[in-house]
């Protein structure tokens, strides 16, 4: 079930997408509900979301808010928050062979920084590559990274986690990972990569 206005929606759920609504987010990201996979938990709901420059998109990505009233014994709790982000590097950014174990640190810096606790985060890092020919043969190779992620969000008042601030996390992530240095109080010590164009498609 995607609604989370309805009156038979159990309250915490609801109120743990209230707070991702009301998340005051930095500049230069644009986020929308989107519709949110129906099978993998009894509630969810959906968020999609980029990074803007004029009219580049410098990465984008969704995250997906799951709870079962029940608990799942692979979460370890109700809540359950699941994450794709993904944005186009340079050549030589994507030769670096340490680029993915940088990449996730990003994730649970980004949670760490905010003070959030959480639990059973697990996922992948991802790069692939693509080369152009014919009619695409002037574009440059580009490399896309790709993060896949879950995490559970340790529950606060009412069986509710701070779904705000985890959202606050993501678009940290976000924004890192489109070369967009740190806003705010919230700085991990970690360099961003390089501004850079992208992700674009054919």
């Amino acid at each position: 079930m995607d609604s989370a206005e309805d009156s038979s929606v159990p309250l915490p759920f609801r109120r743990a997408v209230e707070g991702l609504k009301k998340a005051r987010l930095r500049s230069g990201i644009e986020i929308d509900p989107t519709k949110p996979p129906q099978r993998l938990a009894p509630y969810a709901y959906a968020l999609e979301a980029a990074v803007v420059d004029d009219e580049d998109d410098l990465a984008d990505g969704r995250l997906i808010l799951l709870h079962d009233p029940s608990g799942h014994d692979a979460w370890h709790g109700t809540f359950r928050l699941v994450t794709l982000v993904r944005a186009e590097l340079e050549p030589e950014m994507a030769a670096d062979p340490l680029l993915p174990e940088v990449c996730w640190s990003w994730l649970t810096g980004a949670l760490d920084a905010r003070g959030l606790t959480y639990g059973e985060a697990s996922g992948t890092v991802t790069m692939a590559g693509s080369h152009y020919f014919g009619g695409l043969s002037e574009r440059r190779p580009a490399t896309q990274i790709e993060i896949r992620a879950s995490w559970t969000p340790r529950e606060g008042v009412g069986g509710v986690p701070d779904t705000a601030a985890h959202l606050s996390a993501w678009c940290d992530l976000l924004c890192q990972i489109a070369g967009l240095p740190p806003a705010g109080p919230v700085d991990t010590g970690v360099v961003s990569l390089p501004q850079r164009r992208g992700p674009h498609h054919p």
